[in-house]
C-alpha cells in the first residue's frame, strides 16, 4: 500500500475567490509520475492556460528530475497538458475569454487506481481589503479557539 500523495498549493485559497472546481487528469512521462509519488512535485506558482487549439496546461508546475533517472528524465518546469471533457473544456475558455478570471490549481493527488490527477478552479483575484479580511477572520477564529480550550 502507498502512501497518500497530497500537494496542496496554500496561496491559492489567500489570493484568489474560488468559484468553481474541476478535477483533471494530466499527461505525465514515466519519471514525471514517479517523482510525484515520492512527494518532489509543488504547484505554488502555478497557473493554467489554453492554447491556441483550445487544450487546456498548467503552466510552472514544478516536478522535480527522477533521481534514478537517466537520459529520459524530464524537464521540471514544463508545460503539462490537462485532460478534461470538451463540454468543461469549452465552459472554462468562454468565462476566462469574457469574464477575466483566470484557472488555478488547487491540489495534486493520486487517485485510487494511481492516476496523477489535479484539482482545478475558476477563479477571481482578490482585492487588499478582501485579503484583510480573510487575515482578520483566521485570527479571529484561532482567538475564540483558544478561549474555548481554556474553558474546556
Amino acid at each position: 500500500m502507498q502512501k497518500k500523495i497530497n500537494i496542496q498549493n496554500k496561496k491559492a485559497r489567500f489570493l484568489y475567490e474560488i468559484l468553481d472546481k474541476y478535477t483533471a487528469g494530466i499527461v505525465l512521462s514515466g519519471t514525471e509520475i514517479k517523482s510525484i509519488r515520492s512527494s518532489k512535485a509543488s504547484i505554488a506558482e502555478s497557473f493554467c492556460e489554453f492554447n491556441e487549439k483550445g487544450e487546456l496546461f498548467v503552466i510552472n508546475m514544478n516536478i522535480e528530475e527522477y533521481a534514478f533517472g537517466n537520459y529520459y528524465n524530464h524537464r521540471p518546469k514544463a508545460e503539462r497538458k490537462l485532460l478534461l471533457n470538451k463540454r468543461e473544456l469549452k465552459k472554462l475558455e468562454k468565462e476566462v475569454k469574457n469574464s477575466g478570471l483566470t484557472i488555478v490549481p488547487l491540489k495534486l493527488f493520486i487517485n485510487d487506481k494511481g492516476f496523477a490527477k489535479l484539482n482545478i478552479a475558476l477563479a477571481k483575484g482578490k482585492k487588499l481589503y478582501d485579503k484583510r479580511e480573510s487575515i482578520k477572520d483566521r485570527d479571529n477564529k484561532r482567538n475564540l479557539d483558544r478561549v474555548k480550550k481554556i474553558y474546556k
